[in-house]
């Protein structure tokens, strides 16, 4: 199945920031004069951290889900801010120190997140088995040793056994799935950042998505494909093996259930991989992969709505072996929690999608070069007023301590000079209210969309150097501005 999912995270909180006099985006009170441009008044929290782009979005969407990280993860209209106002200066208005780089370059990614336990990494890509799978495979085990109970009876206890196998087994089918889908994704030089089984099956995270509808097809198409193959590799291994033994109930089981899960994984509606192939039909007949995504996503819901009615109904008909002499109102009941279960992560899914790609659509717009503030190179010893005196003075709207030399070692970060009392400031140096500059937080002017957001993702500030490819300052990059920009941008229509 593939699903799209993500990250990028912008601010978690939902309350609208104060307003505070700082520094160099609000006026100064108390005679001092203010800056020109001071529309930016709410300051991000001190310790803030950076919008990420992978992700996690994550959803559990039923057996063998692949699913597109490189994306913000939470829903950005829970976060309510004020876009800033003003477009930032001509890069020549800017201050001109050498920032001592030649380009702003995404530093190393941290080590990934886990998502259970670590079971390998083929082909370079982690394998975790998340906590929900344990209880999935005692469900399995439950189940699947009553029907052995019936079909073997003289096994006894160590029916319970042969089903735990049963159990791994299939999730080895499901994990085959999910490598298929990375390998696919490798082939197309798209990073994958991990596998996860879990409850109701598995997910590969894949942070890029596919250049082109053939891609797409084909990435999605591999997984069911391959389902296919072992249902029929498991059919001819039944054909010499007595059904009424052991390993002929085992190899007929994990027959008839990949079969499932290729079935299940066709159906066209998002977040399935037929909701996946039945986009990049549409993308390739209109030309918009977001036309694509609006279409499967639709047929996604429409199919949650059938499987939430019509999954009870047919298995009370006898449509899966049972009927209505052979059912329980116990069975009635699972079945219609079942149903209910895979409708809300279908739904879920579908809408995921949309969200996800409405985000997409947008990320163009996030710019870094658009959403510089002009800074102000103040050196070290400089009080914290008089920096400020020349801020409103250039009509900027960030400081940058830099050395003698003119070479940037720190940011002034705009929630602590608003920390400092009114009194106090022409006794604190500038050096005192700074963030000293990591590789990770000087960014390239012309970063842009998802490289933008992975390097703001890989290192966590609150404010950014920004430079341009001749190393001078451009100015500083807070990740309040990125995220009112991102915010105001999901606002639009697509």
């Amino acid at each position: 199945m593939d699903v799209s999912g993500g990250s990028g995270q912008p601010r978690s909180d939902d309350a609208e920031p104060a307003e505070h006099p700082a520094g160099p985006t609000a006026p100064a009170e108390g005679g001092g004069p203010a800056p020109t441009d001071a529309p930016t008044r709410g300051e991000p929290p001190a310790g803030q951290a950076a919008p990420e782009s992978g992700g996690e979005h994550g959803e559990d969407h039923g057996e063998g889900a692949h699913r597109p990280t490189a994306e913000p993860a939470a829903a950005p209209s829970e976060t309510r801010t004020d876009a800033p106002d003003g477009a930032p200066g001509e890069a020549g208005e800017r201050g001109h120190a050498h920032s001592g780089i030649t380009k702003g370059q995404p530093p190393q990614r941290p080590k990934e997140p886990g998502g259970g336990l670590l079971m390998g990494r083929p082909f370079g890509v982690p394998v975790y088995v998340a906590p929900s799978w344990f209880l999935v495979a005692a469900l399995i085990t439950w189940v699947f040793g009553g029907q052995l109970d019936r079909v073997l009876p003289e096994l006894g206890a160590a029916r319970y056994l042969v089903s735990l196998f049963f159990a791994v087994a299939f999730y080895a089918s499901v994990l085959i799935h999910e490598l298929a889908h990375t390998v696919a994704a490798i082939r197309f030089k798209l990073p994958v950042r991990r596998i996860q089984l879990q409850f109701f099956g598995g997910v590969s995270e894949i942070e890029k998505e596919a250049e082109t509808p053939g891609r797409e097809f084909v990435l999605a198409f591999v997984g069911p494909l391959l389902s296919l193959v072992l249902a029929g590799v498991f059919y001819l291994a039944m054909q010499p093996v007595d059904p009424g033994t052991v390993p002929g109930v085992l190899l007929a089981g994990l027959m008839v259930s990949n079969l499932i899960v290729a079935a299940f994984n066709l159906l066209p509606g998002l977040p399935l991989d037929g909701g996946r192939m039945l986009r990049a039909v549409v993308w390739k007949i209109t030309g918009r992969p977001m036309s694509g995504t609006v279409a499967a996503a639709w047929v996604g819901r429409a199919l949650a709505v059938s499987v939430l009615i019509g999954l009870p109904l047919l298995n009370h008909w006898g449509a899966f072996g049972g009927g209505t002499d052979d059912s329980s109102g116990m069975d009635a009941i699972t079945d219609a929690l079942l149903a209910a279960i895979l409708a809300a992560i279908i739904w879920t899914g579908a809408g995921n999608s949309l969200r996800m790609a409405r985000l997409r659509e947008h990320l163009p717009e996030l710019r870094a070069r658009t959403l510089t503030r002009r800074a102000v190179p103040v050196e070290t010893d400089t009080p914290l007023s008089e920096a400020l005196r020349r801020a409103n003075a250039a009509g900027a709207r960030a400081l940058v301590v830099v050395d003698a030399d003119g070479n940037p070692l720190s940011l002034v970060r705009e929630a602590a000079i608003v920390g400092v009392p009114e009194h106090r400031r022409p006794w604190v140096a500038v050096s005192g209210v700074a963030q000293d500059l990591t590789d990770g937080m000087r960014v390239s002017a012309e970063l842009a969309g998802e490289d933008l957001l992975d390097v703001l993702r890989a290192t966590p500030a609150t404010e950014y150097l920004v430079v341009e490819e001749t190393g001078e300052i451009y100015g500083v990059l807070s990740a309040a501005d990125v995220e009112r920009a991102f915010v105001r941008a999901m606002a639009r229509p697509s």
